[in-house]
């Protein structure tokens, strides 16, 4: 009997036991048939193997001209470790091209998680009431992007990325039940529920088409029911909206808003 090439792919035997644990987890702390308390890390840029891990985006894939850098950033007295999302927005059109009609966009996604033993890896956030995402903005209009395995290969739900501290790091909370339905950058109707026992990806993405640079740094994104055992949300630093006005860390931030969740086209 010989392994498949599946099986021989670089990190299998890797996912295959952190699968393993994490399955162990939940049959021995009966997660499966009570609420978690603990955080969720989808993807925490604490070195520099994270990035690896994940990809960038640009309509330089099409022939345009906006770059997208990402680069991680080594822990200081100030910041966490993290990766930074930084380039500039052209919406020149490349010549000889006509079937390029719309450019000006840039984004980062996690890779696809390949396969374990108990077959592909995806993300089981169910029992997770919120995406939580530590970061650093610039103030543009950014979206989140998480892909499910989805009967439509490429829908993708998106959810606005507000920033209420420019310049600072804080922490955004988003109800899984609150991103929108997309495809191609356009709203889908009818609207279905995202398929949160199977994410596939999580990422990032500057659509809004103005022209210029742009910076964005992301440390930490997890799953969470925010509770007081959740240690990722208890040490980020800044601070933290999407929670109820009851149990929010600073108070006085508002829930997000049908607008806010609306997308913008991209190409």
């Amino acid at each position: 009997m010989q392994p498949t090439a599946r099986c021989l792919a670089p990190g299998f035997i890797r996912r295959s036991l952190d699968e393993f644990k994490r399955l162990s987890n939940v049959a021995l702390k009966f997660e499966a048939i009570s609420t978690p308390k603990k955080a969720y890390p989808l993807i925490l840029f604490d070195d520099e193997d994270s990035l690896t891990r994940c990809k960038r985006m640009s309509d330089k894939d099409i022939g345009g001209f906006s770059t997208a850098n990402f680069d991680f950033v080594p822990a200081s007295e100030k910041e966490p470790p993290h990766a930074r999302f930084s380039g500039n927005i052209s919406i020149e059109l490349p010549k000889n091209q006509p079937h390029v009609q719309r450019t000006g966009y840039a984004g980062w996604r996690t890779h696809d998680q390949g396969y374990t033993i108990f077959g592909k890896s995806v993300w089981n956030v169910d029992p997770y009431n919120y995406l939580a995402i530590h970061f650093k903005s610039d103030g543009r209009k950014y979206f989140v992007n998480v892909q499910t395995e989805s009967i439509v290969h490429t829908d993708i739900h998106q959810h606005r990325l507000h920033s209420k501290t420019p310049g600072e790091w804080e922490t955004i909370l988003i109800k899984w039940n609150e991103f929108v339905r997309t495809n191609h950058g356009q709203v889908v109707e009818p609207q279905r529920e995202m398929l949160t026992q199977k994410v596939r990806t999580v990422g990032a993405a500057l659509i809004d088409r103005i022209q210029g640079p742009y910076d964005l740094s992301i440390s930490k994104v997890w799953a969470t029911n925010a509770g007081p055992d959740d240690e990722i949300l208890r040490n980020v630093t800044g601070a933290v909206s999407g929670l109820p006005m009851t149990t929010s860390r600073q108070g006085g931030f508002s829930k997000p808003t049908l607008s806010s969740r609306k997308p913008q086209s991209s190409a």
